[in-house]
């Protein structure tokens, strides 16, 4: 089996859980409460994942200057990327109580926070290691949730089951896609090279986590929220240093 192909089924599982999510929602009224919990825990396992199996690895390979501007640059390229769609699309987030937008905003802002992701999954591959299951994990438990917030606003805006799940798995399609592209444009690249980009998603990752998932989460579960977060946190460093 080429090696490409593990990446693009660790990029389309990441995807798939948010079709995952969107048939939940579609066929089970699931409590906002659910959904906000499970948010604010996959916060705190990405954000784990990020800096102990994303950050320290790219710091280790290129040193503390070039991980610094990758991060910075990620973070900034995800902001900018993201003011931009909100205001050509006019795009509202789940769980904001206004109407979720256009379909096509709603698809461009998981593609938004999924390439990154999915392409960080093709990166862990480089090199010959396998792919990155803390990383996995935590793409997973954090994509449920925004597959089935958006989907319970969509499914409420009357859009058809087709028009739904086209989408999603079109989006999951895509995330496989980014995931191969990370893998192959970069398999004979530099340490160096490899490293800034990991950095630079992980920038856009954390940038996401701060604008998208905890807010969302905050305004179910307020001071809980914390909480939530520093569980998920917990529960992926564990798997890190036990794993590693």
């Amino acid at each position: 089996m080429p090696e490409w192909t593990g990446a693009a089924l660790a990029g389309l599982a990441g995807g798939a859980a948010l079709v995952l999510g969107a048939v939940i929602a579609w066929f089970v009224a699931v409590p906002k409460p659910v959904v906000a919990g499970i948010m604010a825990f996959g916060a705190g396992v990405l954000i784990s994942a990020l800096a102990f199996d994303l950050v320290l690895e790219a710091e280790e390979e290129a040193g503390l200057w070039p991980t610094v501007l990758g991060f910075a640059t990620g973070a900034i390229v995800y902001v900018v990327a993201d003011q931009l769609l909100d205001r050509f699309d006019k795009r509202n987030r789940p769980g904001s109580g206004e109407s979720s937008g256009t379909g096509v905003g709603i698809a461009l802002g998981a593609l938004l926070d999924g390439i990154p992701e999915s392409a960080v999954l093709g990166l862990s591959m480089v090199g010959g290691g396998g792919v990155s299951v803390p990383v996995l994990v935590a793409i997973i438990i954090s994509n449920v949730p925004e597959g089935l917030s958006s989907t319970a606003s969509l499914k409420q805006e009357g859009r058809s089951a087709t028009y739904v799940f086209v989408l999603w798995i079109g989006i999951a399609l895509a995330s496989s896609l980014a995931s191969v592209a990370g893998f192959v444009l970069l398999d004979t690249a530099q340490p160096g090279l490899t490293a800034a980009i990991t950095a630079l998603a992980a920038g856009a990752i954390l940038a996401m986590i701060c604008d998208t998932m905890i807010p969302e989460a905050f305004q179910t579960y307020h001071a809980l929220t914390g909480l939530l977060v520093t569980g998920g946190f917990l529960l992926s460093f564990a798997v890190h240093v036990v794993g590693g």
